[in-house]
């Protein structure tokens, strides 16, 4: 199927993963559905750090400075490298996981996982996730010669990274009884693209990184976690995707009354929509309740997926980055975390 992205609309969920989603997300969708569904904090606030958004920008802008970020790759390691440099300069406890997973093209990719922790020792936890590798192919290109060369990935990939970088940087502030796991996962946005045949098995050539975290079960307890992807385009709108509703109904409900009360409704969008596999679909197969903050825009039957004109173009660069959503979904997730129920 030529498609957008690793998403999956309601047809290939069905047609292609419908059954392994239902056997095993099962069990776990349905804990959210009882839950208390509180839809803003309440009782004493704390008001988080300021969010800062020149920081989140240069914090992208860095990662794109270092050229295409495609797993195996100079450019790849070298952000590596830095990323890791910077978790540690704001004290938090950083490992590597490492490993390879098979590709579309019957071959392997290397996955560099990395985990960023602050106040280890906390038993009232949250996890913020992203990738922060980038699409080796511009496959949506409108200049078809261009198909086959790797992207920059401002958004896709390293707008969520800037805004978890930022949120560490601020994080020396965090209340001590709160602890925060920053997951960066490696290797999501190589899947099989849009000049390859299709597939059987199409959706699982996406999210190798969070598909390794997965195998190897993650022995922390968590409320919930929190995937950003795409989340610094101009005009970003972030519907409540189906499984985070499902997965964690409670906690999406949260958040987005949250930004609401905030000021952000205009990018938080009161709108429930089709679930699509991202990284959260493979948290939740870890027993992980997972939602997704998602650039996702339905078209008008609600079951084909707009990222804007940029994705997985070589349009995706700086240009596209916005400080204002990069603020709204900042602001949003640190007065979340901060007051983490």
């Amino acid at each position: 199927m030529k498609n957008n992205k690793k998403v999956i609309a309601i047809v290939l969920v069905v047609l292609v993963v419908g059954g392994f989603l239902f056997k095993t997300f099962e069990p776990f969708f349905k804990k959210s559905k009882g839950a208390e569904n509180n839809t803003t904090e309440s009782g004493a606030i704390l008001e988080p750090a300021d969010f800062m958004t020149d920081s989140c920008y240069a914090f992208i802008q860095k990662q794109v400075s270092f050229g295409p970020r495609v797993p195996g790759n100079a450019n790849h390691a070298a952000c590596g490298n830095w990323l890791i440099e910077k978790f540690k300069s704001y004290n938090c406890t950083v490992k590597e996981q490492v490993g390879s997973m098979p590709n579309w093209e019957g071959g392997t990719t290397p996955v560099r996982n990395i985990i960023a922790s602050v106040h280890s020792d906390a038993t009232k936890r949250i996890v913020l996730a992203a990738h922060w590798d980038s699409r080796p192919y511009g496959d949506k290109d409108p200049d078809a010669t261009k198909h086959k060369q790797p992207i920059d990935g401002a958004n896709d990939g390293a707008s969520g990274v800037g805004v978890l970088l930022e949120l560490a940087r601020i994080s020396k502030d965090l209340p001590a009884d709160i602890g925060i796991d920053f997951i960066l996962f490696d290797s999501e946005d190589g899947g099989k693209p849009e000049w390859a045949p299709d597939g059987e098995n199409d959706a699982f050539s996406w999210c190798l990184g969070s598909q390794l975290w997965a195998k190897q079960k993650p022995q922390r307890t968590m409320r919930y976690a929190v995937l950003l992807d795409m989340v610094g385009a101009e005009g970003a709108r972030f519907n409540k995707e189906g499984y985070s509703m499902q997965s964690a109904g409670n906690a999406v409900n949260r958040i987005w009354g949250n930004a609401a009360k905030l000021g952000y409704g205009e990018y938080f969008q009161n709108e429930e929509t089709a679930g699509i596999i991202d990284d959260h679909v493979f948290m939740i197969q870890a027993n992980v309740p997972a939602l997704d903050i998602v650039d996702m825009r339905p078209n008008y039957m609600g079951t084909n997926f707009e990222f804007g004109s940029s994705h997985h173009t070589h349009a995706d660069n700086m240009s596209v980055i916005s400080k204002p959503t990069l603020k709204a979904v900042g602001h949003t997730l640190a007065y979340t975390v901060w007051n983490l129920k």
